[in-house]
């Protein structure tokens, strides 16, 4: 039996446009120079405080971070209501999970620096919320690469950490699951580079959904 634990953003949905537009338009609202995609893309994947601390180039979460926060938070219907900014799921997850939620000896979660409004914003949108039993956002955990998500789902799931697998494409997903004893799986569909998920620990490296029923 294993508990496969999925990344969401850059994992099961292309989301950097949208959290891209997203951080733009609040650091245009605080006075700030918008960020480069690229750069929205090397914080995916942390809980948002801390994206935004880390875009700004400040060691802490600091007051005006807080408030940043919050407003691209606010922002969450605006930019979704544009459909060129809704996530789409990268090709062959949909049957990936499918082929998951068959099998007697898989247990499917997903540990996510999304909110918990945008996790179930993206699983319903895409009919696949009936197969994920056990979920932890940035709402419930702290944020990566802290193993609290990895171990509480192992706790709800009944699952010893060295039973399950963390399958995303940060690094930060690859420390996570090293701290908290559980093996992960890199894929290389999604915003980082395959040699830091290497050096990070990942256990293996995918290069489509169909390769990771077989390694789990």
């Amino acid at each position: 039996m294993k508990l496969v634990l999925f990344d969401c953003d850059g994992t099961l949905v292309d989301s950097a446009v949208r959290i891209h537009e997203t951080m733009r338009r609040t650091f245009l609202a605080y006075g700030y120079a918008e960020p480069t995609l690229a750069e929205t893309k090397t914080i995916i994947g942390l809980s948002l405080d801390l994206s935004i601390a880390r875009l700004l180039g400040r060691a802490l979460v600091d007051e005006e971070v807080e408030a940043m926060r919050l407003h691209f938070k606010s922002l969450f219907a605006e930019v979704h209501a544009d459909p060129n900014m809704l996530e789409q799921l990268f090709p062959g997850i949909a049957d990936l999970i499918g082929t998951l939620a068959g099998r007697s000896d898989i247990t499917i979660g997903a540990v996510t620096g999304n909110s918990r409004r945008g996790l179930t914003h993206i699983l319903n949108m895409h009919q696949l919320e009936p197969h994920f039993v056990v979920s932890r956002t940035a709402d419930d955990c702290p944020s990566k690469p802290n193993p609290a998500m990895v171990l509480e789902c192992c706790v709800e799931a009944g699952f010893n950490p060295a039973d399950a697998i963390v399958v995303g494409d940060a690094v930060f997903d690859m420390q996570m699951a090293a701290a908290a004893g559980a093996r992960s799986i890199g894929v290389a569909w999604g915003y980082g580079e395959i040699a830091d998920l290497q050096d990070a620990g990942a256990s293996g490296i995918v290069f489509h959904p169909e390769e990771i029923a077989a390694l789990v």
